[in-house]
């Protein structure tokens, strides 16, 4: 009996300890409009964990306003009451044993036409949204100010950067595309958007990597993925017209001058641009290689490849500006996009045309190591370069039907460089003694012709998720090329006779590549798919390069065999696979490979000799996503590619356009495979405005193709030959953390950011001694590691500003010669402030802090300050006309520089750069959207 009585009061005393661990409340209230008190149905009433702002209960109000949850524990809570265009009401709330039923009484709501400027509760907006891979931007919760840019609102993002030449990098990577709604708007060139587009504009900033074509069909992931933003345009945006002029003149006879006009009428966009000026402005988007530059050497993961097109063995000019040198740009283009016949049919078309010349001096130190020592050179190089280029391009989609879509891009650039390089070099033996000295002068003039055309038919079945797709490319490139190379070569070592080459070269490259695709995917279960493939590409190119001495009358005639090469490539590639795709619940992944069996026809013109050579090439991949929720994500992936030897560096030809540093190719080379594996994961907190980027990336190669130099100690002539590596694997690897979050009580954006990244490579090295020497595998590593943090904030109609501070640590080191190992410190800084004054004065400042500390081989720092600032005043009531007075590089402390490692080679450069100078600018922005002169308020 008392074992019984003791066991109830056992029971009883647990029940009720159970009863209050697992006590439930209610909460209920009422939401009223605070001007006409209003009771407001169908409210948005949500309670959120505070920790983590994650979904507990939600309801909307009933007819009467009120509303009523129940079954909510102990614990600490978030309320969220929204309403359309009323302010978002927040208020925190504990839940515990003292209360049962938490009452919030009137909950009022203010209308946002009585906010008009002062918004209660702005910092507590969804500022961002995830939704699955992409990252949704609400342009609502960030200050607007009158006239100012898309990028401008860029700049106040959580994770995302924007530098000075308006280059974007997001979650550590960078952006290589810019959309508005959807569609490419002027291409190539994403500037165009983000420093054209008016802030006010924009309804939603989209960020995510965006598939290929036929992946964003199907559904299934092909691997190949663009960091991509997208610009959604309000409704009442859509029609009108605006735009901006840009004129500016100062000392030193700097000047800048651009004119944008858009017009956008329905489902029409109609753009004119034209940017020129020599002050760095020169309207290159930062992704923009094909705009200006010659064609490069391309290679698929199917493992076909063709000739480089430009300069290739003369130093060519690629048309990129990146702060060295004095520019001089003019540039201008038209874009024209359309929808019609109900959505079924697009059009989207550019037109760009441009001309770009840079000149300027360039002083280099470098150490080589050897294994006999070390070798010292200096060089001093004056460079003038120009390049005139056009570019057409369209894009044409129909939907034949519900079912059934074509899509067809065709593309035609035209392209002229010269360039003229100088040089005079020294180099020097460990001890100081002069080895040789070379005066050498390269000009060349390139012709470039570019066409490319595809086609994408894509076809749904029946069944839900079987698809069909086909996709068809061909490709013509043509380059010629004509130059001169002159080089006076001095040795000072006993019997070594000096050198003088007078050359006339002419390259003649031509490349067609048709290549075709079929995919059908099929659904096998509601959760599982696959998708498999077959693919032709025929390949057919020609390289014919020419060196010709000059005869005793002064006539290059004289063809130099030794230098020059004809050479064709036939390629056949079949390549089939199938991918797996596995999508249920909060999971997807896949898993797959791809194969590809390559046939080789090179033919050595000059020698006579065929070489027929075969490869089968396999590309696995995997990946795997999990989102944990709305607001936070957690990616795998996993590529595997097998890469061919360039037809640089196998074509046999000895390339002698630095006589002391000839290159020579080996058409024995086989392909390597990378295998690649990265992860990412995002997160994101609504109401404490708190945001996570964690990415890491690593790699690795097996039968690498590394570089096997041959050095003569005695003149330091090296010669150059790409081999494959065996026994050794070299890697890489990096590590991105960012993570930044609003503290409250100041209002202000405080971010930490950590990045590692590491490399090991590896090349052959022989230092020839009276013609001897051994063969010694260097191994070479840099490291680099970096930390800071970074703060902001935006006063409306104040001020804002924003800084980045932080320490560089990098490491180089290679295990021939450990004595001239290069490690050092650095600092980097970077900070901005824009103050708005009584009167409609703004005041603009932004400096820029380089510190690298002295290392082994380089034994002074190098440290510069680049401060600018600008006083502007806005004029009229819409303050679309600006004057600004501005001084570039107040310090006078612009100088170029730059310091790296690779394969025992120590590398530090400076170079010519703008520095200080006034500039008087007037600009005016124009608007008349949605049927009205915008204003602001």
């Amino acid at each position: 009996m008392k074992r019984l009585l003791l066991s109830m009061c056992l029971l009883f005393s647990f029940g009720t300890c159970l009863k209050a661990q697992t006590q439930q409340h209610s909460i209920k209230g009422r939401t009223i409009d605070t001007a006409s008190t209003t009771l407001l149905s169908g409210t948005s009433v949500a309670i959120l964990n505070a920790k983590d702002s994650t979904l507990v209960k939600f309801t909307r109000t009933s007819e009467n306003g009120t509303f009523e949850l129940n079954g909510i524990k102990n614990g600490k809570f978030i309320l969220l009451a929204s309403y359309p265009k009323y302010a978002d009401f927040v208020e925190h709330f504990t839940l515990d044993s003292t209360t049962q039923v938490k009452d919030f009484g009137k909950i009022n709501l203010t209308g946002m036409a009585k906010l008009l400027a002062d918004v209660i509760i702005k910092g507590n907006r969804a500022a961002m949204k995830i939704k699955g891979d992409t990252v949704e931007f609400d342009p609502k919760a960030f200050n607007i100010e009158p006239n100012s840019k898309v990028e401008d609102l860029l700049k106040q993002f959580p994770g995302i950067q924007v530098d000075k030449d308006g280059k974007i990098t997001a979650q550590g990577k960078t952006v290589q595309k810019v959309l508005v709604d959807g569609e490419e708007f002027f291409g190539d060139d994403p500037t165009l958007v983000t420093k054209n587009l008016r802030a006010d504009m924009v309804e939603s900033v989209q960020l995510y990597d965006k598939a290929s074509d036929q992946a964003s069909f199907t559904g299934i992931d092909d691997g190949e993925k663009t960091k991509t933003i997208n610009v959604k345009l309000k409704e009442d945006k859509k029609n009108g017209y605006f735009g901006k002029a840009q004129g500016g003149y100062g000392t030193d006879d700097y000047y800048t001058g651009q004119l944008m006009l858009n017009k956008f009428w329905g489902k029409k966009k109609f753009s004119a641009y034209g940017i020129f000026g020599n002050n760095g402005t020169v309207g290159l988007g930062w992704d923009d290689r094909d705009k200006y530059s010659g064609s490069a050497m391309t290679m698929s993961d199917d493992g076909y490849m063709y000739f480089s097109s430009g300069g290739d063995d003369f130093d060519s000019y690629d048309g990129q500006y990146n702060g060295e040198g004095l520019p001089v740009a003019r540039t201008g283009g038209l874009h024209f996009d359309s929808k019609w016949n109900k959505d079924k049919e697009s059009l989207n078309t550019n037109y760009k045309i441009g001309s770009i010349r840079v000149s300027g001096d360039r002083n280099t130190i470098s150490q080589n190591n050897q294994t006999a020592g070390v070798i010292n050179n200096v060089s001093d190089q004056y460079n003038n370069n120009d390049m005139f280029r056009q570019k057409l391009d369209a894009t044409y989609e129909i939907k034949l039907d519900t079912t059934l879509t074509l899509k067809v891009s065709v593309d035609g650039t035209l392209k002229e460089s010269n360039t003229f390089n100088r040089y005079n070099t020294e180099s020097r033996n460990g001890a100081g003694s002069l080895i040789n000295s070379t005066d050498r002068k390269l000009e060349n003039n390139v012709k470039d012709q570019v066409f490319n055309a595809t086609a994408l038919l894509t076809k749904r079945l029946k069944k839900k998720g079987r698809t069909l797709s086909l996709s068809l490319s061909e490709s013509i490139n043509k380059s010629d090329t004509e130059g001169y190379l002159n080089s006076d070569n001095k040795f000072y070592a006993t019997g070594r006779p000096d050198s003088l080459i007078n050359q006339y070269k002419v390259n003649q490259i031509t490349n067609s590549t048709f290549r075709s695709n079929l995919a059908y995917t099929e659904p096998i279960t509601a959760s599982l798919s696959v998708i498999v493939n077959y693919g032709l590409s025929l390949m057919n190119g020609q390289s014919d390069r020419k060196s010709f001495n000059q005869s005793v009358n002064g006539v290059y005639n004289i063809l130099d065999t030794e230098f020059s090469n004809d050479y064709e490539l036939d390629q056949i590639i079949n390549q089939g696979g199938a991918v797996f795709n596995y999508k249920k619940g909060k999971s997807i992944a896949t898993l797959g490979s791809k194969f590809s069996g390559v046939n080789f026809k090179q033919f050595d013109v000059y020698n006579n000799r065929s070489y027929t050579r075969n490869f089968v090439n396999y590309m696995p991949q995997a990946s795997y996503q999990y989102r944990f929720s709305q607001q936070k994500s957690l990616r795998f992936n996993y590529n595997g590619n097998t890469n061919q030897p360039t037809l640089e560096q196998i074509q046999p030809i000895r390339v002698n356009t630095d006589p002391l540093n000839i290159t020579l190719g080996n058409p024995e080379l086989r392909p390597s495979f990378r295998s690649s594996i990265s992860a990412n994961y995002n997160s994101y907190k609504v109401i404490s405005d708190q945001s996570i980027w964690l990415s890491a990336y690593y790699s690795f190669t097996a039968n690498p193709i590394v570089s096997d130099v041959v050095t003569e100690t005695s003149t330091a002539k090296s010669t150059y030959k790409s081999v494959n590596l065996s026994n050794e694997i070299p890697s890489n690897f990096s590590f991105n953390g960012q993570t930044s979050r609003k503290i409250k009580g100041i209002d202000m954006n405080v971010g930490i950011n950590g990045y590692v990244y590491g490399n090991t490579s590896y090349n052959y090295i022989t230092s020839l001694v009276n013609g001897v020497g051994n063969r010694v595998l260097n191994n070479t590593k840099n490291y680099t590691y970096q930390g800071g943090v970074n703060i902001s904030k935006y006063k409306e109609k104040k001020y804002n500003f924003y800084g980045r501070f932080g320490p560089t640590y990098n490491v180089a080191r290679a295990s021939v010669n450990t004595s001239s190992n290069s490690d050092g410190w650095g600092w980097d800084g970077y900070g901005r402030i824009e103050v708005q004054l009584p009167g409609k004065f703004e005041v603009y400042t932004d400096g820029q802090y380089e510190f690298k500390g002295a290392t082994q081989t380089f034994n002074q720092d190098f440290s510069r300050f680049l401060w600018n600032a600008s006083v502007s005043k806005k004029f009229f009531k819409s303050q679309n006309l600006k004057a600004s007075l501005a001084v570039n590089d107040i310090l006078n402390q612009n100088v170029g520089f730059d310091r790296s490692a690779s394969n025992g080679n120590i590398t530090q450069s400076s170079y010519t750069t703008i520095q200080r100078y006034f500039l008087f600018s007037l600009i005016w922005d124009f608007s008349k959207m949605g049927g009205g002169l915008q204003t602001k308020k």
